[in-house]
């Protein structure tokens, strides 16, 4: 039955009635709702530890880190989902849950640009707030009540992610798409030995390089080491590694591949502890590298954003690599890596750490920044004015047993949208696994790569 255009006017008006902010509040302020309340400057979340407001890595709704959004008069509180009445609040100079019926537990939202926002405590100049960081130590867990400023700075992150279809093929931007990534993909135990004797039971894939571009993988974690011969693939260390596969072989298939299949756009990872000199070299060795290599260092991609995944293929630039080294250090060798075409990951992507405990038994699925603690602050949130880093999501544990990545390997699309996509406030552009084989993560890529996360 069709619902009369009147009573769908009057249904519309008392929506907008009830939803409303109230008066004098921010019209920018978001709709009731459930949401994490994520710092700018951590990109963690506030969480209910037995009364105290702590920061926690982002857990989905397993750590009482989910609030609920709704008007209180001329305010607003933020209850939480798992005790009904108790609100986020504060006590003095600390951030703690109170009955939502208190004046301590009402908040001023002010929309401050970004999509961030300060809590501000009505009629007062304090705030919601990350405690200031001691000299060499972490962010403090505990949250507190003090000034404006960067640390007062929020994210009400929706806990149902926001998402558009997304656009056509030759629409697509290169940060709106998600690959298949294999970890350590030169443990394979196919094309040479990676590991000492006891580690080699332990491959992270089943399949060479040449059969996992052949199944659809397009992101490559590869590990290098230093020796005589140049950059050699080895887990840990070379030492004990039987026949062992240089950087430059794996590179040359890579490249052989991206010739053959001129519609296709590949991205290496390097964890990387050669001199800059040596990594040159190698990439020196590699015929055509230079011919499809991406350089966004040169496009103005901080400046405009990523370009179509069309636009890159079309140039032939389609063949990406990032290393994870410091360019600090490469600044004291007298060499940058960017220099000749490896631009620093920690520049361009945002990472997740990078295991979610051993090979077998219970797993954490908290999805937090690699680079979070007291020398480095790259939060999962971070955005620059002309550009966001691509996010490269991590599934997988400290050892690779096959039962256990095929039952991971199931369960990642699951991870990614309730746990690591609101985390990062954007969707992996790599979802990177070990066993890729098992467990069909292809299968996750497929429906991450029907939406964008705007």
């Amino acid at each position: 039955m069709r619902t009369p255009h009147a009573l769908l006017a009057v249904t519309a008006a008392l929506a907008t009635t009830l939803l409303a902010p109230p008066a004098g509040a921010a019209d920018a302020v978001p709709a009731p709702g459930t949401y994490y309340v994520q710092s700018a400057t951590t990109g963690l979340n506030a969480a209910d530890k037995g009364g105290a407001v702590e920061q926690h890595n982002p857990k989905g709704n397993e750590d009482h880190q989910q609030w609920t959004l709704r008007t209180s008069g001329s305010s607003y509180v933020l209850e939480s989902t798992d005790t009904a009445g108790s609100c986020l609040g504060r006590s003095g100079a600390q951030a703690r849950t109170v009955a939502c019926t208190s004046a301590d537990a009402a908040w001023q939202v002010n929309a401050t640009g970004g999509d961030q926002y300060t809590l501000q405590v009505p009629g007062a100049a304090s705030y919601l707030t990350v405690a200031a960081k001691p000299s060499g130590a972490n962010y403090p867990a505990q949250l507190a009540i003090g000034s404006a400023g960067t640390l007062a700075s929020w994210y009400l992150t929706p806990v149902t992610s926001p998402t558009a279809p997304i656009p056509a093929q030759d629409q697509r931007t290169l940060d709106q798409v998600t690959f298949l990534t294999a970890h350590n993909a030169y443990a394979n135990g196919v094309d040479g030995g990676f590991a000492p004797p006891f580690v080699n039971f332990f491959p992270n894939q089943a399949r060479g390089i040449n059969q996992q571009l052949s199944d659809g993988v397009r992101g490559f974690m590869l590990d290098i080491h230093q020796t005589s011969d140049g950059a050699i693939l080895c887990h840990d260390s070379c030492t004990l590694v039987s026949s062992p596969v240089a950087l430059n072989v794996d590179l040359q298939r890579i490249v052989d591949f991206l010739k053959a299949h001129t519609d296709q756009f590949v991205t290496v990872f390097l964890e990387d502890y050669v001199a800059p000199t040596v990594l040159r070299a190698e990439l020196a060795r590699v015929n055509g590298l230079y011919d499809v290599l991406y350089r966004p260092d040169r496009t103005g991609v901080k400046q405009n954003g990523w370009p179509k995944l069309a636009d890159l293929i079309a140039a032939d630039q389609r063949l990406l690599i990032f290393t994870d080294h410091s360019r600090a250090s490469d600044q004291s060798a007298g060499l940058t890596r960017d220099s000749f075409g490896v631009m620093y990951q920690r520049e361009w992507t945002v990472e997740n750490y990078w295991s979610m405990g051993s090979g077998v038994g219970s797993s954490d699925w908290s999805c937090y920044s690699r680079w979070y603690g007291s020398d480095l602050n790259v939060p999962l949130t971070q955005t620059y004015s002309g550009f966001r880093p691509l996010f490269v999501m991590n599934h997988f544990r400290d050892a690779a047993v096959a039962g256990t990545a095929q039952t991971d390997n199931t369960k990642v699309l699951d991870r990614a949208q309730r746990f690591c996509q609101p985390a990062a406030r954007k969707k992996p552009n790599f979802l990177a696994v070990d066993r890729y084989d098992l467990g069909n993560p292809a299968a996750a890529v497929a429906a991450l790569n029907t939406y964008t996360y705007p």
